[in-house]
């Protein structure tokens, strides 16, 4: 086997390995919730883990990796907020936030560019990634329960601001040491 071809295969296991890590990261950050006695959504750790799929990963793997995550959820594995999995959670009245994380993943791997910068990735986070989650989620809360849109946004989106914009300063920061881990043990 020559050096280069050694050289692809170590790369392709490396970034199978990475989206196969940030689906598992998804799966168990949907299990750390805190429930809210007046909303159908619980605060989740999963903002953090969708923008850190976003930022470690290319907008293609990050696609496949929230793509299987939703499959998996979808197929009744127990991996959507609080263990809940199957279509009636996916399509049911929360489920519009689980297509946000697809869409937001996707978004801020295509929009992050090439070399890490905490200010670029956490403005993307938090001005366009974590609203394009309350976007997919409220408009789904709000088309299941028949709810009006200002009941929708006071539910769904405006008590996981403070909250989220954390998760997403926290996930600008862990990006940098996470991606320089992984390029040192790609390396060796």
């Amino acid at each position: 086997m020559s050096t280069q071809t050694h050289r692809q295969n170590v790369n392709k296991t490396a970034d199978m390995t990475k989206m196969a890590l940030m689906v598992a990261m998804n799966c168990i950050s949907a299990y750390i919730i805190i429930p809210l006695p007046f909303s159908m959504s619980p605060i989740a750790l999963q903002t953090l883990i969708v923008n850190l799929t976003g930022y470690l990963l290319t907008a293609k793997q990050a696609f496949i990796t929230m793509l299987v995550y939703l499959l998996i959820g979808l197929a009744g594995v127990p991996v959507f907020t609080g263990g809940s999995g199957g279509p009636g959670k996916l399509f049911g009245p929360t489920g519009g936030y689980l297509f946000g994380f697809l869409v937001t993943a996707v978004f801020l791997a295509y929009t992050r560019g090439e070399k890490y910068n905490f200010k670029r990735y956490a403005l993307l986070g938090c001005v366009i990634g974590v609203p394009l989650i309350y976007a997919f989620g409220v408009a789904q809360l709000k088309l299941v329960t028949g709810m009006d849109w200002t009941k929708a946004l006071m539910t769904g989106a405006l008590p996981f601001i403070p909250l989220d914009v954390v998760k997403c300063m926290a996930a600008a920061a862990l990006a940098y040491p996470i991606q320089r881990a992984i390029n040192n043990s790609n390396n060796r």
